[in-house]
This record gives structure tokens, C-alpha cells and sequence, in this order.
């Protein structure tokens, strides 16, 4: 698998490994049920197949039916994406990152959310010293 997993996915594949991941195991039935306008049943099967044949996918037999795992945990996903994100689009800067963040966000972000932001800016202050 590669080291930054849904970097190389088709938008069908991101779909399904997010509904996957949201979901926590899935059969291929449960999968189509939770993708936006989703192909049929066969091209799902098929693609949690290839996902499999990939490594981002395992399954369980389960009866007659598969029940597919990711292979890699949400949070280490969610680590590798955002670490590929930064590189690419952010110069590795932490800052610009968290700045076009706040930007997207800020009308929405309440007081106890910036209050949780200014919290652990400090502590990674504290910390980097």
C-alpha cells in the first residue's frame, strides 16, 4: 500500500474507503448503501476487490458474506493525507495550513473552539522549548 493512503484512489475508491472507515466494517451491501449516487452492486463488489488486491482493504467471511476492514487505522489515514496535504499544497508550513483553516472557518468556529485552539497553541509553545 502506499505511504499516503487515498492519495491514489479514484473518487469511487475514496468513497467507498470513507464510508468503510465511517462505518468501521461494512459488507458490499452496506457500502453501496452508504455512497453518494452509487454505481450497482457488482462495481461496488468489484472495487472493494481491487481495494483488497491494493492492501487497503481485509475481509472477514462471515456465512456467505465478506466483511471488509480497512487495513490501516482512520487516524493513521487521517495522519498520512493531512501530512501529504501540508507538503503539497502548504510548503510544509504548519502555519499556512492552520491559517487557510481558520479562514475557511472562522465565521462558524464558536468561543469554546477558539478557546480550545488558543489552549493547545500554547501548549505547543511550552512544549517546543
Amino acid at each position: 500500500m502506499s505511504k499516503h493512503p487515498h492519495l491514489n484512489l479514484s473518487r469511487r475508491e475514496r468513497q467507498i474507503m470513507d464510508a468503510i472507515y465511517r462505518l468501521g466494517r461494512a459488507t458490499a451491501a452496506e457500502v453501496l448503501e452508504n455512497m453518494p449516487d452509487p454505481p450497482g452492486y457488482s462495481a461496488v463488489r468489484a472495487m472493494l476487490r481491487l481495494l483488497e488486491e491494493k492492501g487497503y482493504l481485509r475481509h472477514e467471511q462471515q456465512g456467505p458474506r465478506y466483511i471488509y476492514l480497512p487495513t490501516l487505522s482512520r487516524d493513521k489515514a487521517r495522519q498520512s493525507a493531512l501530512k501529504q496535504l501540508v507538503q503539497t499544497f502548504f510548503d510544509n508550513s504548519t502555519e499556512q495550513t492552520v491559517s487557510a483553516l481558520l479562514d475557511m472557518s472562522k465565521s462558524r468556529m464558536s468561543d469554546e473552539e477558539l478557546e480550545r485552539l488558543s489552549a493547545l497553541i500554547e501548549k505547543a509553545r511550552r512544549e517546543g522549548r
